[in-house]
């Protein structure tokens, strides 16, 4: 498994990541595919203290604490639950940051959080007491570094000059390229994209017929969706290539890109995931055909 650098801190990561929100709450059966995930030669995990009300850290931590020493583990905070549990409310405040990232502390059973990312976000936020709440973090040895999880690029244009800030997770594939316009900004700050949903929901697997719908995706329509994950899997068929590895190659080769994050639910997913991810990277005329199968869309909202 290849590895790569977080944006400009010493944290490696293979590049291919692991997303644990899709993780089953029942904990052996997360143990399952968490170890199958190490033994693949996964080492990046990404959670968040929102997935199944703590439950999700809990079950990551303890189902990496035998690899601790050689695995990172990123988290998600800012979200607060109601004291029913019915609705969250955004909360980028000192005093919560700084109690959100103790308790999952706890949850994951570590020291300190490897990545810690700010789980959304608006350009109305007190940047500069949630920022001095990373720095006092970070500062203290709770966590390793920070980051921003966010697709608005006000709050991207924002946060990402900020020296400390390492990362920024988004939704980014094939079919959602909408981040390839903020890549060269990003990387220009050594910002690292992780990008999170390459396989589209399952849309940018061999299984994708089961997936659609009349609803489409994005802005692609019904119609529009078949025809070009029809197109896609028969151009990655010419090339002895499964969808999967098409889609998450794809991603990877942008140049801002260390990590892309796939979800799975079973062990079998997981091992599928690795044999995609593990060809080699696709050339430029690839790169050039299959931006030419799908759309170059943009960021319409939070831009200013």
């Amino acid at each position: 498994m290849q590895s790569s650098t977080i944006g400009n801190s010493l944290i490696k990561a293979s590049v291919l990541g692991f997303g644990c929100m899709s993780l089953p709450e029942d904990y052996k059966e997360a143990e399952r595919i968490l170890h199958a995930a190490v033994d693949g030669g996964i080492t990046y995990f990404d959670t968040a203290d929102l997935y199944q009300f703590g439950r999700n850290e809990e079950n990551v931590g303890r189902g990496l604490t035998p690899y601790r020493n050689s695995v990172t583990i990123a988290t998600k905070g800012g979200n607060d639950w109601s004291s029913d549990q019915t609705t969250w409310s955004w909360n980028p405040s000192k005093s919560y940051l700084i109690e959100a990232c103790k308790q999952s502390l706890k949850r994951l059973n570590t020291d300190s959080i490897d990545v810690y990312q700010l789980h959304g976000g608006t350009i109305d936020d007190p940047f500069d007491e949630t920022r001095e709440a990373l720095e006092l973090l970070k500062r203290d040895g709770l966590i390793q570094a920070y980051g921003t999880s966010s697709i608005r690029p006000n709050v991207i244009n924002k946060w990402a000059p900020v020296t400390g800030v390492v990362s920024n997770m988004m939704q980014y594939s094939i079919l959602d390229r909408r981040p390839e316009e903020l890549s060269a900004f990003l990387q220009e700050h050594s910002v690292s994209i992780i990008a999170r949903g390459p396989l589209a929901k399952g849309l940018l697997t061999e299984r994708f017929t089961r997936k659609l719908t009349d609803e489409g995706y994005l802005s692609y329509s019904g119609s529009e969706l078949r025809d070009t994950l029809h197109d896609l899997q028969a151009y990655a068929s010419d090339w002895g290539m499964t969808l999967n590895s098409l889609a998450l190659r794809y991603v990877l080769a942008d140049p801002a890109c260390d990590v892309v994050i796939p979800g799975a639910s079973s062990v079998e997913q997981v091992q599928e995931t690795i044999l995609a991810a593990e060809a080699g990277p696709l050339s430029d005329q690839q790169l050039k055909d299959i931006r030419s199968l799908t759309k170059a869309e943009h960021y319409e909202n939070h831009r200013v």
